[in-house]
């Protein structure tokens, strides 16, 4: 029974995560603590391994419909690997209720980023590379503490500098944010792997469902608008976040 509910929550959080180029940890972590009765911090680690396959099938499909750029990703990668270690031991040293409430305050952010995300203006003045390379590299030094700490791909973190400071269209910062998380994410569950905050069989059903949940995602979201999903999927975050911020 947990091996089909890990393969149904790797589907939908793979299909949602790379639909929104999220990478489906805010979808699989509050489906594991309820459905498999995870801790939290197993959630957190278990779920970082899902969206690896989750942002790897992504990835691909938005790299092969030209909407992923791989030298921005490398540069983001490059930062958000070193801090996506220190991320996932500092949530190993906090107690279960405050990574909870932590978890909490983070999907409200998520919600209301991802439901202002579309209305946000691109970038009108132009930098040059020195200036874009500190971006980059700004934005993965605190994606990979976020990745590391939350369980998630931390695509909500990379996503609106890309749109607002260096004026990507949002299909390519989508698809270039997945390409960044599939070696964040490694390093980030590696982590949490040596901790033992790793379910293995658990992760292997829910990775296998990524990946073909992450491919559909990846083509859906490069034909179709997502703006009512994107509503509809901020509000539920939103009445999620704040469950888990009133956590006793």
């Amino acid at each position: 029974m947990n091996g089909l509910f890990g393969l149904a929550i790797g589907l939908g959080g793979g299909f949602l995560g790379a639909l929104i180029g999220l990478g489906g940890g805010v979808v699989m972590i509050p489906l594991m603590t309820t459905l498999l009765k995870l801790t939290q911090l197993k959630a957190h680690g278990t779920s970082l391994v899902a969206v690896v396959f989750t942002a790897l099938a992504g990835a691909i499909t938005y790299y092969f419909h030209g909407a992923a750029d791989w030298k921005v990703a490398a540069l983001i990668a490059a930062t958000a690997m070193i801090t996506a270690r220190f991320g996932a031991l500092y949530a190993n040293s906090l107690p279960e209720k405050k990574l909870k409430r932590a978890f909490g305050v983070m999907l409200i952010l998520v919600a209301l980023l991802l439901f202002v995300r579309g209305f946000l203006p691109k970038s009108a003045s132009q930098h040059g590379p020195v200036v874009y390379v500190i971006i980059f590299l700004g934005t993965g030094v605190v994606t990979g503490f976020i990745s590391g700490m939350m369980g998630g791909g931390g695509g909500v973190i990379m996503i609106p500098p890309m749109v607002l400071l260096a004026g990507m269209p949002q299909q390519l910062a989508q698809g270039t944010s997945l390409l960044a998380m599939i070696p964040v994410c490694l390093i980030g569950s590696l982590t949490h792997y040596r901790l033992g905050n790793v379910k293995l069989k658990i992760a292997i059903g829910i990775s296998a469902g990524a990946i073909a949940g992450g491919y559909i995602g990846g083509t859906v979201a490069n034909i179709l608008p997502e703006l009512h999903l994107k509503i509809i999927f901020s509000i539920v975050l939103m009445w999620l976040g704040q469950r888990y911020v009133r956590t006793k």
